[in-house]
C-alpha cells in the first residue's frame, strides 16, 4: 500500500477512523449527528486509538460519505505535495510577523515564512506585480490566514488541489469582488460572508444594531442591549450618549444572527433604568 493511500478501520471505542501518512481522522457522534476530529502522529494501530487521542473538533456535520471524501482529498493532497518542488531554505530575514524561523521555497521569488507567532508568503517585486490589483499588497507580504489566497490564485501550479479549493473558498468569502472577476459570476445572498456583511451594513445603516448585550437582572426574561446606529462602534472608550441607546429585548426573540441583532423599535422597549452592565451610568 502507498504511504498516501488511506487506511480505514474502527477505534477501540467504536469510532470509524482513517489514517493517511501521519494524519489521523475519526467520526465522533454528537447531538446533530457526526463531526470530524483529527490527530497527528499516532503510532499505534487504528484499533488501539481512542477519542482521547484526537483534537481539532469541528462543528460541521459529516456523514460517512463526506468523511471518506475528506480523507481521500487529504490523500490526494499528500501525493501532490510530493510532486511539487518545495524545499526548506536557510533564510535569515524579518517579516511583518517577526523574524523568520522556517522558510520554504515554492519557486524563485516565492517563499513561505513561519515565525514564532504567525506567517505567510514573501514575493519578489517581479512576482508581486502579477498579483491582481484588488489582492496585491505593496510590500509583497501575504499573511497565512486570508491574504495568502492571492498567491494561490495567481500561481495555481504551485498548489495542490486541496490548497486551491481552500483558496477559492476564502476568496469567495473574504474577497468576493476578486472571486467574481476570476469566475465571471455574481455571488448571490448566502454565498459570500463578506458580501452578505456589506449588504447587512448597507440595509441597516440607519437602524439601531446591538453592539453589546447581557441578561437583565432587573427584568428577568429580557436581554439588556446597547445599540448603535448601523452597529458602528465608537473608537473611544465610550460613545457619546446621543450615538447609543439601551433596549430591553424579550430573550425568546433575541437571536444575534450572522452579523448582529437589529432592534425593532415597534417591538423592543427603549430602556433608561438600572443597568446590568458593570459600571454603567447614564451620561
Amino acid at each position: 500500500m502507498s504511504a498516501t493511500s488511506p487506511l480505514y478501520g474502527t477505534t477501540r471505542d467504536g469510532l470509524f477512523a482513517a489514517l493517511v501518512g501521519d494524519q489521523a481522522f475519526a467520526m465522533v457522534s454528537s447531538e446533530a449527528g457526526y463531526h470530524l476530529v483529527k490527530a497527528w502522529g499516532l503510532k499505534r494501530p487504528i484499533e488501539d486509538w481512542t477519542i482521547a487521542d484526537f483534537h481539532d473538533r469541528r462543528t460541521d456535520p459529516v456523514d460517512e460519505a463526506g468523511f471518506r471524501r475528506t480523507v481521500e482529498e487529504w490523500a490526494t493532497h499528500v501525493a501532490q505535495l510530493a510532486d511539487l518542488n518545495r524545499r526548506t531554505v536557510s533564510v535569515r530575514t524579518s517579516t511583518p510577523w517577526g523574524q523568520s524561523q522556517h522558510a520554504v521555497l515554492y519557486a524563485p521569488g516565492i517563499v513561505a515564512h513561519t515565525t514564532a507567532s504567525h506567517g505567510g508568503f514573501a514575493l519578489s517585486p517581479d512576482r508581486n506585480r502579477l498579483i491582481a490589483p484588488g489582492l496585491r499588497t505593496d510590500d509583497g507580504f501575504y499573511e497565512e490566514d486570508c491574504a495568502w489566497v492571492a498567491v494561490a490564485a495567481t500561481y495555481p501550479n504551485l498548489s495542490t488541489d486541496f490548497e486551491k479549493r481552500q483558496a477559492d473558498d476564502i476568496l469567495r468569502d473574504v474577497y468576493p469582488e476578486a472571486w467574481e472577476a476570476r469566475h465571471g459570476q455574481v455571488l448571490q445572498p448566502g454565498q459570500s460572508r463578506a458580501k452578505d456583511r456589506s449588504r447587512f451594513d448597507r440595509d441597516n445603516a440607519n437602524r439601531w444594531v446591538v453592539v453589546s448585550a447581557i441578561q437583565s437582572r432587573q427584568h428577568p426574561g429580557f436581554v439588556e442591549c446597547i445599540a448603535m446606529l448601523g452597529g458602528r462602534r465608537s473608537t473611544g472608550c465610550r460613545a457619546p450618549a446621543d450615538e447609543q441607546r439601551r433596549y430591553l429585548v424579550d430573550e425568546a426573540l433575541y437571536d444575534i444572527g450572522a452579523f448582529g441583532f437589529v432592534i425593532d423599535e415597534a417591538r423592543d422597549r427603549r430602556y433608561a433604568g438600572p443597568s446590568s452592565f458593570i459600571g454603567w451610568t447614564e451620561a
